[in-house]
């Protein structure tokens, strides 16, 4: 008889797993839906080195209550970022190699960011409207390509090819499934929303 052996595995997306690994009866998965107080703890040690205090941990999580942990992670990177690109522009694209590579100044060094509460707020802010940007963006795309577009969406309607507004009023099949892109059991092959979408909170 051969032994089952139980295989650990965490991660934040296994839609890229082979499919019959992750089928019910074969996978037992388990969903953590953080609360409030398991998002505070966690963001503590994301800026347990910066001198963030507990307070402005706890008003940071309570500014983005919708926001994942990765979101708070960005959040931190972001005024990292911030400090190279300020050394960039003040040393010159033209001038980085030297400062770089065998520089006689020796490695480049960073003095730590200070990260304030105010500063965190308005980073958070524009994470914000970065992903509110990109969600406009996905609904423009998918509005463009799903519009009807004429004689030449006759032509794809007769192959069997168009499943756009054109195939919805006509006879052809349209796949059904979840087309929202941010639910965790989104259909990139469905063309049809059927109310089936599913989101981890």
């Amino acid at each position: 008889e051969n032994p089952r052996v139980p295989i650990v595995v965490t991660g934040n997306d296994f839609s890229t797993l082979y499919a019959p690994l992750i089928r019910d009866g074969r996978m037992e998965k388990f969903y953590w839906a953080p609360t409030r107080d398991d998002r505070i703890g966690v963001c503590k040690g994301i800026f347990q080195t910066d001198n963030v205090s507990d307070e402005s941990v706890v008003k940071i999580v309570d500014t983005f209550p919708g926001q994942s942990i990765d979101f708070f992670g960005a959040l931190r990177a972001r005024v990292y970022d911030d400090e190279v690109r300020k050394w960039v522009t003040s040393t010159g694209i033209e001038n980085i190699g030297k400062k770089l590579v065998n520089s006689r100044d020796g490695p480049v060094t960073f003095e730590q960011p200070k990260m304030t509460v105010e500063k965190l707020l308005e980073y958070g802010h524009m994470l914000v409207q970065e992903q509110d940007n990109v969600k406009r963006v996905q609904l423009a795309d998918t509005y463009m390509s799903q519009a009807a577009l004429g004689d030449a969406n006759q032509d794809a309607m007769k192959t069997g090819t168009f499943y756009g507004k054109g195939a919805q009023q006509g006879t052809l099949p349209v796949p059904a499934g979840c087309t929202d892109q941010t639910a965790k059991n989104f259909d990139p092959t469905a063309r049809s929303d059927d109310g089936s979408c599913l989101y981890t909170f």
